[in-house]
């Protein structure tokens, strides 16, 4: 149920809804219990057991006293009107009685509405911002498609189980704790054999809860692996195809759906189980509130025939009441496991965090410093860098090459703080990295990737994401310098055309011009790119080569390669091998060593 509580937090925004509910809820209790009650007067006329009363008592709040003003009052009406329009008088009342039930019923409904889809609309908001602010390597430990599930399914389940039954949680109570003072009122001893048969049919309910919760939690988890089987086979279906794998992706996925069905199966007839239980304990203890009443009534003669179904019917109510109270119970556990999963991502702790009181950094004026830098990804494995120590001054550039798996990625990840460093510093103008605003230091840095990260958007937004406010002919400038307006300014809707998702609607080489033009746009002293070149055809290579030059012109440049003939002018290159800083030099001087660097040369037939 804690997690049901946390929910509840998001209501704060929306309290003014939340009350007019409590406030139509409890008008609809008094309202369905008074039209029920109105009837056992009705009911005693009919039967004749009507004790007149002609002296009007004092009122007080005494079931004796009640009953006789109750009875003062019919006496009158039935000595001026007679019985049958009396009895009209009383149905009419209770019509009225009845149609004020249902306009309450609705307004709590009405109520209800932008209260639950807002607290809906607050959660979603939250995961989604909660996963913009968590660091990279949260994101390296969990499957894509859990992660999908959680934002996507979790919090629908969210919707249909907890908060379904908000209404049903504050409601039902009301109307069942309304209704048993009612009945206390008319029979204390029934109402007493009431209380001694319920709790057995709580006990039996609540056990079922507890099951479904753990087999709904076991769903969730299920459905977040099936989700990110789904993401996988999508995203290399290329590679499924070449390699002849659609059978054996397809087994696999039948595999884990089939262990979903099977839990979720499972999940359902414990949920459906709730209903025909719940009705059967609440129609047995109606019946044996039928044979007890009864006894009261022919044997003992404690009271009328007329209280007795006024007493039947009121505790009528208990019943759908009580089932949808345990429908909601049901739900609450249910939802419950979807509920955890969510706050798992909201508590998540971010390793990447600003210190009170940071430095700003109004602009990039001097040098970039790595002062014996340490970092691993898990404190229990090895180093991936050890001792990195070099100096980047404003307006040159330094290339890291090397191996695969020696380091130079990490190097460029660690400079925008995408993960922390162990131990050592690294400084800009003098200022620890960890000292300065997430904002300010990565707004002076521009990024290009060997992959190149496009959105489902229009040119003209993907180019200008992190300059919304730029215009269309800053964009294309932006696109002239990078090379790209050439293909920009030929498609059906120039920068309003629709790239698609990750922009495959355009080649590898016009992608990267465009992840140039966006880098272009922002205008950031500082430039990281990442093998920028690797992954493209010998014409694009070109094109985006001259567009890379264009955009390090008067920058700090930090350049991964593989293609060493990119970096041959590069101020400083720094080889690096085993997460160790192995060589640096200019490229002349490092060839002369005949070390990695000219070992790497020759590979790719450069010398």
């Amino acid at each position: 149920m804690k997690y049901f509580f946390r929910l509840l937090a998001y209501m704060k925004p929306y309290r003014g809804y939340a009350v007019g509910n409590m406030v139509s809820n409890v008008l609809y209790t008094f309202f369905s219990l008074v039209s029920i009650s109105v009837i056992i007067p009705v009911l005693n006329i009919i039967f004749g057991q009507e004790e007149r009363v002609y002296e009007k008592p004092e009122f007080a709040f005494k079931a004796e006293t009640i009953q006789d003003y109750a009875n003062f009052h019919l006496t009158v009406l039935l000595d001026q009107y007679g019985e049958m329009q009396t009895l009209m008088y009383i149905c009419m009342m209770a019509a009225g009685m009845f149609f004020f039930k249902n306009v309450f019923r609705y307004l709590a409904l009405f109520s209800l509405a932008p209260l639950r889809n807002g607290i809906i609309h607050d959660v979603r908001t939250a995961v989604h911002e909660k996963c913009l602010r968590l660091p990279i390597s949260y994101f390296s430990e969990k499957r894509k498609g859990d992660i999908m599930a959680r934002m996507s399914s979790d919090v629908t389940e969210v919707e249909h189980s907890l908060l379904t039954s908000l209404e049903m949680v504050v409601r039902e109570p009301l109307l069942i704790i309304g209704t048993l003072l009612a009945l206390i009122f008319i029979s204390p001893q029934l109402t007493w054999f009431v209380f001694l048969v319920l709790p057995i049919s709580g006990f039996i309910i609540s056990t079922i809860g507890r099951s479904l919760k753990r087999s709904s939690d076991r769903a969730q988890s299920q459905l977040g692996t099936v989700l990110s089987m789904i993401e996988e086979a999508l995203g290399g279906l290329r590679v499924i195809k070449a390699f002849n794998a659609e059978d054996e992706t397809q087994r696999r996925f039948a595999e884990q759906s089939n262990i979903f069905r099977r839990t979720m199966n499972k999940v359902l007839n414990k949920k459906d189980l709730s209903s025909p239980i719940s009705e059967f304990l609440g129609a047995s203890v109606m019946l044996g509130v039928v044979w007890y009443g009864g006894k009261l009534v022919i044997v003992d003669g404690q009271f009328g025939g007329g209280h007795l179904i006024g007493y039947v019917g009121l505790f009528y109510q208990i019943i759908p009441a009580f089932k949808s109270l345990t429908q909601a119970f049901y739900n609450i556990q249910k939802g419950n496991a979807s509920g955890q999963r969510i706050f798992e991502i909201l508590d998540a702790e971010n390793t990447i965090v600003e210190i009170k009181n940071p430095e700003s950094l109004p602009a990039f004026e001097d040098k970039i410093v790595f002062d014996h830098v340490n970092f691993t990804y898990e404190p229990q494995l090895p180093n991936v860098l050890t001792d990195i120590s070099f100096e980047l001054s404003k307006g040159k550039t330094i290339a890291l090459v090397g191996p695969s798996g020696s380091g130079k990625t990490t190097i460029s990840n660690l400079l925008p703080r995408f993960y922390d460093i162990q131990s050592g510093e690294i400084t800009i103008d003098g200022h620890g990295i960890k000292n300065l605003t997430l904002h300010d230091l990565r707004s002076v840095m521009g990024v290009v990737n060997q992959e190149s990260i496009l959105f489902n958007d229009s040119v003209l937004n993907n180019i200008r994401l992190g300059v919304p406010n730029a215009t269309e002919e800053d964009v294309i400038k932006a696109a002239k310098v990078a090379n790209a307006w050439e293909f920009i300014e030929k498609l059906e809707k120039g920068l309003h055309t629709n790239i698609g998702e990750g922009g495959n609607k355009l080649s590898g080489g016009q992608k990267q011009r465009m992840s140039i033009a966006r880098a272009v746009l922002s205008d950031p002293p500082v430039m990281i790119l990442d093998e920028a070149t690797s992954a493209l055809d010998t014409e694009s290579e070109r094109l985006v080569q001259d567009a890379l030059n264009k955009l390090m012109a008067n920058r700090t440049s930090l350049i991964i390669a593989h293609r060493l003939s990119t970096i041959q002018h590069a101020d400083e290159i720094l080889v690096l091998d085993g997460g160790k800083i192995v060589e640096r030099g200019h490229h002349e001087e490092l060839l002369s060593q005949g070390g990695l660097y000219h070992k790497l040369c020759q590979m790719q037939s450069f010398v």
